[in-house]
């Protein structure tokens, strides 16, 4: 346990000194703000109600979800994962106490820990411009799980990232073909309703399941279960393959 957490401290000792930390949280900020100019535009001027007090959170939520979210994911995981092998660095890692299941798992629960740190900060800043413009408390709790349902999807699509970047060679390739899976995913999903219960990106939005009046807990259930099966499988062959790959 204490080697897993020292490999664990390095790994997010590694993506605090990432220039990209920086640049998360100002599009984040950026992002929240242009959300919040649009829509108290369309409430106030356009005669258009997006969005109350609560909802807010929610939208700015789904936006990020669908575009940054996913997007410095993939850099954080390519890094840790594509990088380190293309700058031969890896082999500092791996030729030290910690053993390659544990070096796998301490960098998997590094790129967790920034997914978390994304969500609280987005919801927060979030939950901050929705009182500043309403004055009104929102539904915290609510927009609290929808936050934690959010992370299980994005933490899969992480995996993804991870299973390509222990296929691939290079950064770059690396990159191309994970946004690629994604759009591609996103493609079948409205191009085939049909299979779209199949497809991890279907569920990026599953938090909406909770924000009616009628809660379907047997379908979040089975979302959970789907997604559980998919980060199940990746995880286990990202391992296998960061197992085999030589440095």
């Amino acid at each position: 346990m204490q080697i897993l957490k020292a490999v664990y401290i390095n790994e997010m000792f590694k993506i605090s000194k990432k220039k990209k930390i920086t640049a998360v949280f100002i599009f984040t900020i950026i992002s929240v703000i242009v959300a919040s100019i649009v829509e108290y535009s369309l409430n106030n001027f356009a005669g258009i109600r997006i969005t109350g007090s609560s909802e807010f959170s929610i939208m700015v939520l789904t936006i990020l979800s669908y575009s940054l979210f996913p997007l410095f994911t993939a850099f954080i995981c390519i890094d840790l994962f594509a990088g380190e092998f293309t700058d031969n660095t890896i082999k500092f890692t791996l030729t030290g106490p910690a053993s390659r299941v544990k070096v796998f798992l301490g960098k998997i629960i590094a790129i967790a820990t920034f997914i978390i740190a994304n969500l609280i900060f987005a919801m927060v800043l979030s939950v901050i411009v929705s009182l500043i413009k309403n004055c009104i408390i929102p539904n915290l709790l609510k927009i609290l799980i929808s936050y934690i349902m959010a992370f299980l999807p994005i933490f899969i699509f992480a995996l993804v990232v991870v299973l390509i970047s222990n296929i691939t060679k290079g950064t770059t390739s690396t990159f191309m073909l994970s946004i690629f899976v994604f759009l591609v995913f996103n493609g079948l999903t409205l191009a085939f309703p049909q299979i779209k219960s199949y497809l991890f990106t279907s569920f990026f939005d599953w938090y909406r399941l909770i924000l009616g009046s009628y809660i379907n807990f047997s379908k979040i259930f089975r979302v959970f279960l789907i997604l559980l099966g998919y980060g199940i499988m990746l995880f286990t062959a990202g391992y296998y393959l960061f197992e085999r790959k030589d440095i």
